[in-house]
């Protein structure tokens, strides 16, 4: 009896703390949706309440119904799958000859790809602002895809470049015995196989063009070509200060990124551990 009794206290200990560190990292989510249920007023009281005084269900249809927002969305979605597009087909033939060829020149190019790593857009931002004005891209959707597949595809390199070192090259030259060819093989035989990878990789890449901010922030002029995460800002101005709508905005923003990251969840675990042994 005892030792059931001190072999569960673990696990008491665990679930315990576990759902501390939860309630510790919902915390900011559940106060964001308790502030868009809010009225204005009741948001600029101080302190506010923790629940609202007037439940405010209206917020939402006003943020869903207004134009701005709908371009921003539009831009956010627009930037986050073309970024993710060109990062997926440039990564998986790199990480591919990486991974299968060895010729002049492959250990410094990984070490590159890893040092780019180590770089920020917020470090870089002078730096891409005077090249993106040097092409005439200034406030132009091409930028923030450009800049977000660029800082994006050395993860995905990475990561699919360890999915396919781990892939016996026996699978392939038994597929080369059958006339498949170098084309027909990695997309028949090897992408199927590294999809755990592929789908994290894109995962990751379409978040991170999703929450971009600093970038487009210098980059972007035009209100209605702004992203979600710059627009987000003209709700609260030293003018106006429209909390519950800002709230509401954010809620919905986190939303699609939640249900993408639900459908996803066994893939990305996958993702994130089979390429690591090999």
């Amino acid at each position: 009896m005892s030792t059931v009794t001190r072999s569960s206290r673990p696990r008491w200990g665990l679930t315990v703390g576990g759902a501390l560190l939860a309630l510790a990292f919902l915390a900011p989510y559940v106060v964001m949706l308790l502030g868009s249920l809010r009225s204005s007023s009741d948001n600029k009281a101080t302190p506010p309440s923790f629940l609202p005084k007037v439940w405010q269900w209206s917020t939402y249809a006003d943020v869903l119904g207004d134009e701005r927002f709908l371009a921003w969305l539009r831009t956010s979605l627009l930037v986050g799958l073309a970024s993710t597009v060109i990062v997926i087909l440039v990564a998986v033939p790199a990480a591919y000859m990486t991974a299968r060829y060895t010729f002049p020149g492959r250990t410094p190019f990984l070490l590159l790809v890893l040092i780019t790593q180590m770089f920020s857009p917020t470090a870089l931002v002078v730096g891409l602002y005077r090249e993106f004005f040097e092409l005439n891209l200034i406030n132009t959707y091409g930028a923030l895809i450009l800049t977000n597949a660029a800082f994006n595809l050395a993860f995905a390199v990475w990561i699919l470049h360890g999915f396919f070192s781990s892939i016996p090259t026996e699978i392939e030259e038994a597929a080369q015995l059958d006339g498949v060819t170098r084309w027909q093989s990695l997309r028949r035989i090897m992408l199927p196989l590294i999809l755990p990878g592929l789908v994290t990789a894109t995962i990751f890449t379409f978040i991170a063009a999703w929450n971009e901010y600093v970038v487009a922030l210098t980059l972007i002029i035009d209100d209605s070509k702004k992203p979600l995460t710059v627009g987000f800002r003209s709700y609260v101005t030293g003018y106006e200060q429209n909390w519950d709508q800002l709230f509401a905005a954010s809620v919905i923003a986190v939303v699609p990124v939640v249900i993408l990251f639900a459908l996803i969840e066994k893939h990305l675990v996958g993702g994130l551990t089979a390429g690591s042994v090999k």
